[in-house]
């Protein structure tokens, strides 16, 4: 069977962004839990620094933010601990698998429209990591349990924070599924999965609402920009 230049394109793009996101995956989803968060120099305050840190927060949306995280872990419990952190790790093998079971699909029943859907979303979840890396480097925003001494995390988590590369990612793939399959069926559990992930970034005590917010902008963003040129 001849394969025609457009195909062949396909799945060079497809490989090409496989690798690109392999390459960046472990700033942002590759997380290692500890068995109790560690206090870093910037965390170890006095209680006059912390006071004076307290007296600068005049800002909203990091009152906000603050008052939410502190809440949740005050709330926490190992059994729902351990279903967050199953939410949170689930983004690797989704936002891999995903792409990857479309384009053996389109390739073993010779169907190009599902290939083209292995390259939307791929492409969706990579460039979205790619700008989520490029804006972390910009806002430099310290990590909730970094910035306040009161918001003990689950475990570590590497880089900066906004916006949430987790959600970010798992909202880009989501909404680039409900555009490739506009079905209730798809598009109910791919925001239902992408929503329980931002919450979890929140839960685990790695990052604000607001980084969740963010995320969640961005991959939906990109991937409603990306829909036409891949179309």
């Amino acid at each position: 069977m001849k394969i025609n230049k457009c195909t062949r394109l396909t799945n060079a793009l497809f490989v090409l962004l496989l690798l690109l996101f392999v390459f960046f995956a472990e700033n942002v989803v590759g997380q290692v839990k500890t068995e109790e968060q560690p206090k870093t120099p910037e965390q170890t305050k006095t209680i006059t620094q912390v006071k004076v840190q307290a007296a600068q927060v005049n800002n909203f949306v990091q009152r906000f933010d603050d008052k939410f995280l502190i809440n949740l872990a005050l709330a926490r419990d190992d059994s729902e601990t351990k279903k967050m952190l199953v939410l949170s790790n689930s983004l690797g093998y989704v936002a891999y698998g995903i792409p990857a079971a479309l384009m053996v699909g389109g390739v073993v029943r010779h169907d190009g429209q599902m290939r083209q859907n292995a390259l939307y979303v791929g492409s969706s979840a990579a460039i979205t990591l790619g700008a989520t890396l490029l804006m972390k480097t910009i806002f430099k925003r310290r990590r909730p349990f970094v910035q306040n001494l009161k918001i003990v995390a689950v475990y570590n988590a590497g880089s900066t924070s906004f916006p949430s590369g987790h959600t970010s990612t798992s909202f880009a793939v989501a909404t680039a599924l409900s555009r490739a399959y506009p079905k209730w069926y798809v598009i109910v559990p791919s925001y239902l999965w992408a929503g329980s992930v931002g919450y979890s970034r929140m839960y685990l005590g790695v990052h604000y609402p607001s980084d969740v917010v963010g995320g969640a902008l961005l991959g939906t963003t990109t991937s409603w920009l990306l829909r036409p040129a891949i179309k």
